[in-house]
């Protein structure tokens, strides 16, 4: 039996600059831990060798301590074996990146940067498909077919790049052949690129990233643990979790008479999930101006137990009548722009968009205008 870890896509280094505060460096740091929290995963699973499918450092120029901090891990935690292939973000084509790490990577870190094959065990023998560039143009994974391997061996690809529609960059030219497992006699082709998990066929997966890094895959971050017993049999294959944030899109529907404060409540995690959770909250439906506006207070007022808490509204429609703006004020500014947006969301002159943007704006200067004593949507 050989035991290996699958992961892909850690994208040491990631900057997430679309986010403020501390929470930046608290996601990068967390993609640094995922090192540790494989190397552990094998230990405990009994398995050797740890197999990282492309796009480990986020940039063809991670920054010098990313690099090297996250070697040292690595050096660490040996006698377990890393092997690291060129994704898209990390492609050959950044030479300079790819000399250094030759020259520092120690022995433990084995770098898959030649379309060869590689023993891991008597018997095992690996076959990378390293990206030459961030747009290869073609499969890198063909070569595999052809390459002869003394009878009895195990053959593991390894490679980075779409399988049909599956792409994180959504590019249609490097496709690799969905059979490519049957066509090159693989027992497992391990992949990366797709930050979801995605079982393809019996031998071949998508682990996912192991730590995710936004709200477009429901599965949370894992990694895979695949079990061996020999060339021809199925690989057994085994999710094992690795992400320390969740990212959850919770979906809130609203009908016009529901009371979206305990709605809400009851859709969020509890309390000690939530520094480790980031949360977009989408709402749909149908709901009065009061409502909207409490709905976005909530929203607030809990987002301070979180990570990260946003509220989308743009599917939420909000009923309103000339009376509900009294409560706003009855003349001057407030009242002018509160009709200037009204009318903005019935106006069909207008897109979808402008008015859902048009409907925010007036639920926020509703909250504004008319500060609430409800009660906190913490526990």
């Amino acid at each position: 039996m050989f035991r290996f870890i699958h992961s892909s896509d850690l994208h040491l280094g990631k900057r997430f600059g679309n986010f403020e505060g501390d929470l930046p460096g608290r996601l990068r740091e967390a993609r640094h831990a995922v090192i540790g929290r494989l190397a552990q995963h094998a230990r405990d699973q009994g398995a050797g060798t740890i197999l990282l499918a492309g796009d480990s450092f986020d940039t063809e120029t991670p920054a010098p301590d990313v690099r090297r901090q996250a070697l040292a891990e690595m050096r660490h935690h040996a006698p377990l074996r890393w092997v690291i292939l060129p994704g898209n973000h990390d492609s050959l084509q950044a030479t300079p990146l790819w000399t250094t790490l030759r020259a520092e990577a120690p022995d433990n870190v084995i770098l898959a940067i030649e379309p060869r094959p590689m023993e891991l065990a008597p018997g095992v023998v690996l076959l990378p498909a390293p990206c030459t560039t961030r747009r290869p143009g073609r499969d890198l994974t063909e070569w595999m077919d052809a390459e002869a391997t003394p009878e009895g061996t195990a053959r593991l690809g390894l490679a980075h790049g779409a399988i049909r529609s599956f792409s994180e960059d959504a590019v249609a030219g490097d496709v690799i052949a969905p059979d490519r497992a049957r066509r090159a006699g693989l027992a497992y082709l391990a992949l990366g690129d797709w930050h979801g998990a995605v079982e393809v066929d019996p031998r071949t997966r998508y682990c996912g990233t192991p730590e995710p890094d936004r709200f477009k895959h429901e599965r949370p971050g894992e990694a895979l643990l695949v079990s061996l017993a020999g060339p021809a049999a199925l690989p057994q294959v085994t999710a094992l979790p690795t992400a320390s944030f969740a990212w959850r899109e919770l979906d809130l529907h609203l009908l016009e008479g529901d009371d979206p404060v305990p709605a809400l409540a009851a859709l969020l995690p509890e309390a000690r999930c939530r520094r480790q959770t980031l949360a977009r909250v989408v709402a749909t439906g149908r709901t009065r101006l009061e409502g909207h506006a409490a709905l976005a207070r909530a929203i607030e007022d809990a987002a301070p137990d979180f990570a990260l808490l946003t509220l989308d509204d743009a599917g939420l429609a909000t009923g309103c009548e000339p009376g509900d703006l009294d409560l706003i004020d009855r003349a001057g500014a407030l009242r002018e722009a509160a009709n200037a947006l009204l009318a903005e969301t019935q106006d069909a002159s207008l897109s979808a968009a402008e008015r859902a943007v048009a409907s925010a704006a007036l639920a926020r200067l509703y909250a504004y205008a008319r500060p609430s004593s409800d009660t906190p949507v913490t526990p």
